[in-house]
């Protein structure tokens, strides 16, 4: 079940506090982020911080058929303070801008979203169902950069993976291969499914007692299973395959991976 709206702003809050103690305690700015490669944790922040200003222009503008003029402007003059404590602020400020904008739009509130057509739907609660994401999932990369990476929250891990399926892979855009499934297997007792076919990619929750295998003519092509948090860390690339245990044909990961759906 997804959280609610007001436990979503709050796990934004909570990550980005997250994200600027790692700031805050890193040797230096300049360290590199071996997950973002050829970033620095400068970069990083600048990143993160003009996404939440981003987000926050575009939910403040409500329903668009493209990015709002201002969230575009955002975007483009975005230019973080290199001095820490300068940073710090500006990123504190980032967040809570997003959070403000949220708050006064309320959860169904429409807006534009990159994802189209996908299962998510285009408002501000699926916006911040999906910051909740990208702002555990960089908080991660930062707390990598210090060498001292922390397992996702559970709470977040678990609806990350429902989360990734539904807004960054589920599409009506044909998949261009043969038809196949792919499982995932949360250690927690969650499960779903991604099915790609000529009808595109749907993502479903698969009943906790369900695990098919072998010839049955409803195995996947491909399962993969870990905690929830390894999980969504294998989805974004930021651990290898070889983290979680992958049943059947690996390679349709690459496949995945490659396609770049046009709808």
């Amino acid at each position: 079940m997804t959280p609610e709206f007001s436990h979503l702003r709050r796990l934004i809050d909570e990550r980005s506090a997250d994200f600027r103690a790692a700031v805050a305690s890193a040797p230096s700015l300049d360290v590199p982020v071996p997950t973002c490669p050829e970033w620095t944790l400068f970069d990083l922040a600048e990143h993160l911080g003009g996404g939440d200003r981003f987000w926050a222009a575009v939910v403040g503008a409500g329903p668009a058929d493209g990015p709002p003029a201002r969230a575009v402007a955002e975007r483009a003059a975005v230019a973080a303070p290199r001095e820490r404590e300068a940073l710090l602020a500006w990123l504190a400020e980032s967040t809570r801008l997003l959070l403000s904008a949220l708050r006064e739009a309320g959860e169904d509130r429409g807006c534009w979203t990159w994802w189209g057509a996908s299962q998510s739907p285009r408002n501000s609660g699926a916006v911040a169902r999906h910051r909740v994401q990208e702002t555990a999932v960089h908080t991660y990369d930062a707390q990598v950069a210090q060498g001292a990476p922390r397992p996702l929250p559970d709470e977040v891990a678990l609806d990350g993976l429902d989360e990734f399926l539904s807004t960054c892979v589920a599409t009506p855009a044909a998949w261009p291969h043969k038809p196949t499934s792919f499982d995932f297997h949360a250690a927690e007792g969650r499960s779903w499914r991604l099915t790609v076919d000529g009808d595109g990619a749907r993502a479903a929750r698969l009943p906790a007692t369900v695990t098919v295998t072998g010839e049955s003519p409803d195995a996947p092509g491909v399962s993969a299973r870990a905690t929830a948090g390894e999980l969504v860390l294998f989805l974004y690339g930021r651990i290898p395959a070889d983290s979680v245990r992958i049943d059947g044909d690996g390679g349709l990961f690459d496949l995945l991976r490659a396609w770049e759906p046009e709808e």
